[in-house]
């Protein structure tokens, strides 16, 4: 799959992408929990697209990391498409 084919609703993305940059991470707490989020714009061949991080993935990658996601989804943010793993979503970094 190429990200210019991904739109928004679309599940079970299975992508290869180029980490192009990591925002810095926001903390926030929820339910007693303190959890982190980091957007990511990851590239292919064919466009960019926003790659939602939390908490231990953050840490895994930076720019020019080469990420394979599997079972992730695209949602809109901001009338923005974005990826995210989600808790079935998987990411291996290269």
């Amino acid at each position: 799959m190429k990200i210019s084919e991904l739109k928004p609703g679309d599940g079970n993305v299975e992508i290869k992408a180029e980490v192009v940059e990591v925002e810095e991470p926001r903390e926030f707490t929820k339910n007693g929990r303190t959890l982190r989020v980091a957007n990511a714009i990851i590239k292919d061949d064919s466009g960019t697209i926003t790659l939602v991080l939390w908490n231990e993935n953050i840490d895994k990658v930076q720019p020019g990391s080469i990420i394979e996601v599997t079972n992730g989804y695209v949602n809109t943010w901001h009338d923005t498409p974005q990826l995210t793993l989600g808790k079935f979503g998987k990411m291996n970094v290269e």
